[in-house]
């Protein structure tokens, strides 16, 4: 899967770091300021796929840095979400016409913010949201709710095809038992670490069906990882 970059220009450290831990958790590659200049500096050394700008930030103002990266051409159709306390009609057209592509009133839900930002990269990025995984001869399609391996249908139970999905995201990486307990299971709090050894020996089970081989790599005291040179 291709990895999503998302600037942050947000000058609250609390509210940032708890975006970060947020965007973090969905594989976003987050990098966070809260100065106008450098959020600018930042976007030119490396263009980012998505801007969430607060619009009350140190120096530059969010609305000018929201103008100045519409005038330039690396940064001119990148989607900008603005993050303001301003609630008044006038101020969501302002932030509008100047090039913003949505609008968050303070306080939000993080939640919501997430799935505003995966509304606009959708429309933006199509190839960002991809609803198609792949890694050596695994198929997934997220919409239908299909796996493949080598041209053959895999069925997978419900948990398993979410932690095969999050495996997919990012193959190779290594995933500990905590991380994918948040992500697959939300921390539920009458599911520990073990359950997670569980469910992978039913994922491999499956995908090894007929005697293919092993993609599931254990890393000893660490987690897992899909890796079919493991």
């Amino acid at each position: 899967m291709t990895h999503k970059k998302l600037l942050l220009v947000e000058d609250d450290k609390a509210l940032a770091e708890l975006l970060i831990w947020h965007f973090e958790r969905e594989d976003y590659e987050v990098r966070r300021t809260g100065d106008g200049e450098e959020a600018l500096m930042l976007a030119d050394e490396d263009t980012p796929d998505v801007v969430i700008l607060d619009w009350m930030i140190e120096g530059v103002s969010g609305l000018e840095v929201c103008r100045r990266l519409r005038r330039k051409e690396g940064t001119a159709n990148v989607p900008i979400i603005m993050l303001t306390a301003r609630g008044e009609e006038s101020d969501r057209i302002r932030g509008l016409e100047t090039g913003a592509d949505d609008y968050v009133t303070k306080p939000f839900s993080p939640r919501e913010l997430l799935a505003r930002v995966s509304a606009v990269l959708r429309r933006v990025r199509p190839a960002l949201t991809s609803e198609q995984l792949s890694y050596a001869d695994i198929e997934m399609d997220v919409a239908a709710h299909r796996v493949r391996r080598a041209g053959q249908s895999v069925q997978l139970g419900p948990t398993e095809f979410r932690l095969l999905k999050k495996l997919l995201e990012n193959p190779g990486r290594v995933y500990s038992r905590e991380r994918l307990l948040d992500s697959v299971w939300s921390h539920d709090r009458d599911i520990d670490a073990r359950t997670v050894d569980v469910h992978v020996r039913r994922l491999r089970k499956a995908l090894n069906e007929g005697g293919r081989a092993d993609v599931i790599r254990t890393v000893r005291s660490a987690g897992y990882a899909l890796d079919a040179e493991g």
